[in-house]
């Protein structure tokens, strides 16, 4: 699509020029270049998010034909913490998690 565009940028100069269009068209050309670039760079993130929204849609529908996944997820995520907790050595958020154990197993 870049290329298109600049293509038909280069097809409408005129074939004979004054040096003062010269620049005009060189600096025209530049913004062209640099709203090319923009312009994938917005694409590239539109089609990022629809990456996003098409997970976010794959989970909700997961979740809705298994609702004990949640309840996983949520147990997952405190043995998580847990294990930062304690591989990064901060006992404060190891305590109450501790107390919770002994009292499951």
């Amino acid at each position: 699509m870049a290329s298109i565009v600049f293509f038909y940028a280069e097809a409408m100069s005129p074939m004979t020029a004054s040096p003062s269009s010269c620049d005009h068209q060189e600096d025209w050309g530049e913004e062209m270049m640099e709203l090319n670039k923009d312009l994938e760079r917005m694409i590239e993130d539109v089609e990022n998010i629809s990456v996003q929204l098409t997970w976010m849609a794959y989970d909700m529908v997961v979740q809705r034909t298994s609702p004990d996944l949640g309840d996983s997820i949520r147990r997952l995520e405190e043995e998580f913490l847990r294990c930062r907790a304690v591989i990064c050595g901060s006992p404060g958020e190891q305590e109450p998690n501790q107390g919770k154990d002994q009292g499951m197993g």
